[in-house]
């Protein structure tokens, strides 16, 4: 009896220390993403997924998605270092580049790896005030009701800025509807609002049953390159983007609008070889990665570096370059 305790006991002490050698020869990184009911986590799960299936056997690290409060709470993570990867709203990213708005000082420990989707700038306006059908009919329409999103919201936050480049002050200059965009919708259906800023991946369910019950009542509002710029403010965050004919109902031509892109973001300290073979993995796996969540049916490598508000990550840089990507100088780090 003594003898097989023993025998135990030492068995027990092999596999302990094989556990904390495999554990010490392996690294698990931590991805913040955001609440468990939006797209930021399910897209970080798929990451997550991709990298204990593709790396974690044969290059010794992955990536574990956590939920947070998103991209202002993941900004802070990357600073405090409690996590080494991120989704991010691509406008956070400019905030953390820059020490504005809700983040009080630069970040220059964020480093981007790719886009992975893109909130697409969607206005709205009653037909009754449609002149030059661009969002300079928001412009014209100072002093009505306007939804521009619920308080607080990363949509309202983004809108502000927006108008603001167009030289709408939206908290002074409308009537604001705080709501989401089903109530939205339902106010602008009722003549209790006459426009709308609805941010999203069209087609836009709610936008989608504004226009067929409403045929011929709204029209969503081209952005030409000049009020492109505007609203962009100098950011180069925002891309061009066309909702093609047909997305919506009686939507009959194209409509040329913009995009931020929500992006996968890095701190600087996380080992270059890692970030080129996880993003390597994603652009050979894109398959796997739309299997588990269509919000990464907009990754392509052609699109990957555009509108990314931080400088790209050697490890990504690397990859980029061996494809023969272009790669504009605001995205190359300095020495």
């Amino acid at each position: 009896m003594v003898k097989f305790t023993k025998n135990v006991a030492v068995a027990l002490v092999v596999l302990a220390m094989s556990a904390s050698t495999a554990s010490s020869q392996s690294t698990d990184y931590v991805l913040n993403t955001a609440s468990t009911g939006g797209t930021y986590h399910p897209v970080g799960t798929a990451i997550s997924t991709l990298s204990k299936i593709k790396l974690l056997p044969t290059e010794k690290f992955s990536l574990t998605a956590v939920n947070s409060a998103g991209s202002g709470a993941n900004v802070q993570a990357l600073g405090a270092g409690t996590a080494d990867f991120a989704i991010l709203q691509g406008l956070y990213g400019s905030y953390a580049a820059t020490g504005t708005g809700p983040i009080s000082a630069p970040q220059p420990n964020i480093r981007s790896i790719t886009m992975l989707w893109q909130n697409v700038e969607q206005f709205l306006l009653s037909n009754e005030y449609v002149n030059t059908g661009t969002v300079g009919d928001l412009v014209a329409v100072k002093g009505m009701a306007i939804g521009m999103g619920k308080q607080n919201s990363g949509t309202l936050g983004s809108n502000t800025v927006l108008m603001g480049g167009l030289g709408v002050d939206i908290d002074s200059d409308y009537d604001l509807v705080f709501a989401g965009y089903g109530p939205t919708v339902d106010a602008l259906a009722n003549g209790q609002a006459v426009g709308a800023g609805m941010p999203s991946g069209p087609p836009t369910g709610a936008i989608t049953k504004l226009m067929a019950s409403n045929e011929g009542k709204f029209t969503i509002l081209n952005v030409t390159a000049e009020q492109a710029t505007a609203m962009d403010g100098g950011r180069k965050l925002w891309v061009p983007y066309t909702i093609a004919a047909g997305t919506y109902p009686g939507q009959t031509s194209d409509v040329s609008t913009i995009a931020q892109p929500n992006f996968l973001a890095v701190n600087e300290s996380v080992d270059e070889e890692h970030v080129y073979l996880l993003t390597k993995a994603l652009y050979e796996n894109l398959g796997f990665l739309q299997a588990i969540h269509p919000a990464t049916n907009a990754m392509a490598i052609e699109k990957s570096v555009g509108g990314l508000p931080v400088p790209l990550h050697a490890g990504a840089l690397r990859y980029y370059l061996e494809m023969g990507l272009d790669i504009p100088a605001d995205l190359i780090a300095a020495e």
